[in-house]
């Protein structure tokens, strides 16, 4: 993407947050039940579909780098970009998610199916991270077939809530029956707005996380190649 492109995403990013600050924190009315807390909800059910995006992406792009005909160092940045937002968006879901379980059930967590494996899915991607930290031969193919078999764990915490006795509910949007369970339009527009800024605030700090991996990668062969025309020299000599 062109850096002019780059910029007009980073607007439209910044006005849809904007439109997302001003819907959910003025114009959303109070739920009858929770009051304000229910304005929680507007931002934990975006962070848990980007946080499903971003591992589905990095899984997308390690298969992309793992298939001879499309390997280019920048699906191997793209994973590496698109798993490090979705570590802190589960990490903010599962944040938020413990203050409205506190305002909802009374306490601050319960070992209940949705919970605990998203929790499992953060530590899991937390060592996904570790694991491209190591580097050496082997690292991207490694890198690769990491993310693969971590992106599994998506769909078992997505459907953990009918698959095993949960007292989580069900998503108001992203449920099976594909019903919207917000009556309110204007708490829809919200929980909506949330969803695409959190969407377009993904796709820019993926596309700003990648220059910056491009330029530490063409950095280290720069100093590799550096050290070994050193190593090269000091032999001859």
């Amino acid at each position: 993407m062109t850096p002019a492109r780059q910029r007009a995403l980073g607007v439209a990013t910044l006005l849809a947050l904007g439109a997302f600050a001003v819907l959910a924190l003025l114009i959303s009315p109070k739920d009858s039940r929770h009051g304000d807390a229910v304005r929680l909800l507007y931002v934990h059910a975006p962070t848990a579909w980007t946080a499903y995006l971003a591992y589905v992406v990095a899984a997308i792009a390690s298969a992309m780098w793992l298939w001879p005909r499309t390997r280019r160092p920048s699906w191997d940045h793209l994973a590496g970009a698109a798993a490090e937002f979705g570590v802190l968006s589960t990490g903010l879901t599962l944040f938020l998610g413990s203050v409205w379980a506190k305002e909802s059930w009374g306490t601050w967590w319960q070992w209940e199916a949705r919970l605990t494996t998203t929790a499992v899915l953060f530590f899991v991607y937390l060592g996904y991270l570790a694991l491209r930290r190591l580097g050496g031969p082997g690292a991207e193919r490694r890198n690769a077939i990491a993310a693969l078999l971590a992106v599994v764990q998506v769909p078992i915490v997505h459907f953990s809530v009918t698959w095993w006795r949960s007292i989580h509910q069900e998503g108001s949007v992203f449920n099976q029956r594909g019903e919207v369970e917000i009556n309110d339009a204007t708490m829809q527009w919200a929980l909506w707005s949330g969803v695409i800024a959190f969407t377009l605030l993904f796709l820019w700090c993926c596309l700003l996380r990648m220059r910056t991996l491009e330029l530490e990668s063409s950095a280290a062969e720069t100093a590799l190649d550096a050290a070994i025309r050193e190593r090269v020299g000091t032999v001859n000599a």
